[in-house]
């Protein structure tokens, strides 16, 4: 079976990648189909970007196709940057850019009142079917600088309070195990060995 990542995203390919490549599954990404026509993400929620990916480019290529949409949610912003944590600080996208403007926007804020959550919904479109969708959700703290060297996003200003750590911090092989995007492809694997069996 060919499962497509409907993401042009190198780091969150990888990181999904790494947490799936036990199933007897072939995956590609976007990245292996550059004439795919890029996906507008307007949609209100993370669940609607996600199913709109992944119907659009299992429409285009006919494979079963996996999207994630995900951000932070930081419960001082009344729940910002939410749909909007890969451009908070234009749209251009850029990790340092955005992670500078919540440490600003949290600067005077204490740290009992730093409470944040990622949150992660995955739909997996498959022609002729209805479209799937999981969640899952990482609780945590915004630190006030950023804190390690691994990951991606908002991953070193991401306090795990278990660990006291950021995600940065922890490093790739604890952050797939615990994340938000861990949590919910736990859950998107049960529906690929279900695919995967029915095909």
């Amino acid at each position: 079976m060919t499962l497509i990542l409907a993401t042009r995203n190198r780091a969150k390919i990888r990181e999904i990648m790494s947490v799936l490549d036990d199933l007897q599954v072939r995956i590609l990404s976007s990245l292996d189909y550059p004439e795919l026509p890029p996906v507008i993400e307007d949609g209100l929620t993370f669940r609607d970007n996600a199913v709109k990916k992944a119907e659009s480019v299992c429409s285009c290529l006919g494979f079963p196709s996996l999207a994630d949409d995900s951000g932070l949610e930081i419960d001082f912003l009344e729940g910002q940057p939410g749909v909007f944590s890969s451009r908070f600080a234009g749209p251009e996208g850029d990790d340092r850019k955005n992670t500078a403007k919540v440490l600003h926007l949290l600067r005077a804020v204490p740290p009992a009142k730093r409470n944040a959550r990622f949150r992660c919904v995955i739909a997996l479109a498959v022609s002729g079917e209805p479209t799937r969708t999981v969640e899952g959700q990482c609780s945590g703290l915004i630190a006030t600088e950023p804190r390690g060297s691994t990951g991606f996003g908002y991953d070193p200003i991401f306090i795990v309070p278990e660990y006291g750590q950021t995600f940065a911090e922890l490093g790739q092989e604890v952050k797939n195990r615990i994340s938000h995007r861990a949590r919910a492809l736990a859950k998107a694997r049960l529906l690929l060995q279900e695919l995967r069996h029915s095909s």
